[in-house]
Protein backbone atom coordinates (compact mmCIF):
# COMPACT_ATOMS: atom_id res chain seq x y z
CA UNK A 1 0.00 0.00 0.00
CA UNK A 2 1.60 3.26 -1.29
CA UNK A 3 1.71 6.22 1.45
CA UNK A 4 -1.16 8.19 0.09
CA UNK A 5 -3.45 5.62 -0.06
CA UNK A 6 -2.56 4.82 3.50
CA UNK A 7 -3.66 8.36 4.41
CA UNK A 8 -6.91 8.40 2.28
CA UNK A 9 -7.56 4.71 4.46
CA UNK A 10 -6.80 6.62 7.64
CA UNK A 11 -9.11 9.76 6.34
CA UNK A 12 -12.14 7.07 5.46
CA UNK A 13 -12.14 7.38 2.00
CA UNK A 14 -12.97 4.69 -0.32
CA UNK A 15 -10.50 3.46 -2.29
CA UNK A 16 -11.81 2.41 -5.75
CA UNK A 17 -9.35 0.91 -8.43
CA UNK A 18 -8.36 4.07 -10.01
CA UNK A 19 -7.99 5.75 -6.97
CA UNK A 20 -5.53 3.21 -5.43
CA UNK A 21 -3.81 3.99 -9.17
CA UNK A 22 -3.57 7.57 -8.71
CA UNK A 23 -2.15 7.37 -5.22
CA UNK A 24 0.57 4.76 -6.13
CA UNK A 25 1.84 7.78 -8.76
CA UNK A 26 1.18 10.35 -6.43
CA UNK A 27 3.53 8.71 -4.07
CA UNK A 28 6.17 7.83 -6.48
CA UNK A 29 6.23 11.36 -7.35
CA UNK A 30 9.39 13.21 -6.61
CA UNK A 31 8.37 16.19 -7.86
CA UNK A 32 5.42 18.30 -8.19
CA UNK A 33 2.88 16.89 -10.60
CA UNK A 34 -0.10 19.12 -12.39
CA UNK A 35 -3.29 17.50 -13.18
CA UNK A 36 -2.29 17.02 -16.99
CA UNK A 37 0.59 15.32 -15.68
CA UNK A 38 -0.70 13.21 -13.38
CA UNK A 39 -3.26 12.07 -15.84
CA UNK A 40 -0.27 10.95 -17.92
CA UNK A 41 1.44 9.01 -15.55
CA UNK A 42 -1.75 7.05 -14.38
CA UNK A 43 -3.09 6.59 -17.96
CA UNK A 44 0.50 4.97 -19.02
CA UNK A 45 -0.49 2.67 -16.44
CA UNK A 46 -4.14 1.72 -16.93
CA UNK A 47 -5.57 3.14 -20.50
CA UNK A 48 -9.27 3.17 -18.32
CA UNK A 49 -8.45 6.16 -16.26
CA UNK A 50 -9.53 9.43 -17.42
CA UNK A 51 -8.32 12.69 -16.79
CA UNK A 52 -11.65 13.93 -15.40
CA UNK A 53 -11.56 10.83 -12.75
CA UNK A 54 -7.83 12.27 -11.75
CA UNK A 55 -9.52 15.63 -11.51
CA UNK A 56 -11.82 14.68 -8.99
CA UNK A 57 -9.40 12.74 -7.21
CA UNK A 58 -7.27 15.25 -6.55
CA UNK A 59 -9.92 17.73 -5.69
CA UNK A 60 -10.52 14.80 -2.79
CA UNK A 61 -6.78 14.68 -1.82
CA UNK A 62 -6.73 18.27 -1.15
CA UNK A 63 -10.10 18.77 0.76
CA UNK A 64 -9.20 15.52 2.83
CA UNK A 65 -5.46 17.14 3.72
CA UNK A 66 -3.92 14.74 1.78
CA UNK A 67 -2.03 16.83 -1.14
CA UNK A 68 -1.64 20.73 -0.72
CA UNK A 69 -1.89 22.79 -3.94
CA UNK A 70 1.00 24.77 -5.20
CA UNK A 71 1.04 28.08 -7.46
CA UNK A 72 4.42 27.97 -8.52
CA UNK A 73 3.40 30.12 -11.78
CA UNK A 74 2.66 28.95 -15.25
CA UNK A 75 -1.03 28.96 -14.48
CA UNK A 76 -1.39 25.18 -13.80
CA UNK A 77 -1.66 24.18 -9.68
CA UNK A 78 0.83 21.69 -8.87
CA UNK A 79 0.72 19.54 -6.24
CA UNK A 80 2.87 17.97 -2.67
CA UNK A 81 1.78 15.41 -0.87
CA UNK A 82 0.89 16.87 2.82
CA UNK A 83 3.45 14.49 4.32
CA UNK A 84 6.52 15.23 3.24
CA UNK A 85 7.29 17.67 6.27
CA UNK A 86 8.71 21.26 6.54
CA UNK A 87 10.32 22.69 3.44
CA UNK A 88 10.32 25.40 0.99
CA UNK A 89 10.54 25.63 -2.74
CA UNK A 90 12.85 26.76 -5.23
CA UNK A 91 11.31 27.26 -8.61
CA UNK A 92 13.47 27.60 -11.86
CA UNK A 93 11.64 30.21 -13.91
CA UNK A 94 13.37 28.92 -16.96
CA UNK A 95 12.81 24.83 -16.48
CA UNK A 96 9.90 24.82 -14.17
CA UNK A 97 12.00 22.49 -11.89
CA UNK A 98 11.59 22.83 -8.01
CA UNK A 99 14.29 22.31 -5.94
CA UNK A 100 12.61 21.73 -1.96
CA UNK A 101 15.15 22.71 0.53
CA UNK A 102 15.17 23.32 4.37
CA UNK A 103 16.57 26.30 6.16
CA UNK A 104 16.64 26.20 10.16
CA UNK A 105 18.39 30.26 9.89
CA UNK A 106 15.02 31.20 7.38
CA UNK A 107 12.35 29.70 9.47
CA UNK A 108 14.16 31.31 12.81
CA UNK A 109 14.23 34.60 11.21
CA UNK A 110 10.34 34.23 10.30
CA UNK A 111 10.02 33.30 13.96
CA UNK A 112 11.26 35.93 14.98
CA UNK A 113 9.36 38.49 12.55
CA UNK A 114 6.69 37.07 13.60
CA UNK A 115 7.24 37.54 17.71
CA UNK A 116 8.09 41.23 16.74
CA UNK A 117 5.18 42.04 15.13
CA UNK A 118 3.04 40.14 17.88
CA UNK A 119 1.70 37.22 16.27
CA UNK A 120 2.68 33.39 17.00
CA UNK A 121 3.97 31.92 13.72
CA UNK A 122 1.46 28.79 13.31
CA UNK A 123 2.50 28.12 9.16
CA UNK A 124 5.22 29.61 7.12
CA UNK A 125 5.75 28.94 3.44
CA UNK A 126 8.48 30.13 1.20
CA UNK A 127 8.64 30.05 -2.57
CA UNK A 128 11.63 31.63 -4.06
CA UNK A 129 11.61 31.86 -8.13
CA UNK A 130 15.35 32.60 -9.84
CA UNK A 131 17.06 31.71 -12.68
CA UNK A 132 19.88 29.15 -12.73
CA UNK A 133 23.59 31.29 -12.75
CA UNK A 134 25.78 30.34 -15.66
CA UNK A 135 28.71 28.45 -14.95
CA UNK A 136 32.10 30.40 -14.50
CA UNK A 137 34.56 29.68 -17.59
CA UNK A 138 36.83 26.92 -17.30
CA UNK A 139 40.19 28.06 -15.45
CA UNK A 140 43.00 28.35 -17.81
CA UNK A 141 46.07 26.86 -16.35
CA UNK A 142 48.92 29.35 -15.88
CA UNK A 143 52.03 28.98 -18.36
CA UNK A 144 55.63 29.90 -17.08
CA UNK A 145 56.98 33.08 -17.86
CA UNK A 146 60.39 32.48 -19.58
CA UNK A 147 62.67 35.37 -18.51
CA UNK A 148 64.31 37.10 -21.37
Amino acid sequence: MSRIERMCVERGLKMTGQRRLIARVLSESEDHPDVEELYRRAVALDARVSVATVYRTVRLLEEKGILERRDFGGGRARYDPADRGHHHHLIDVDTGNVIEFADAEHDAVARAIATRLGFELVQMRLEIFGRRLPAPPPATPSRPRRRT
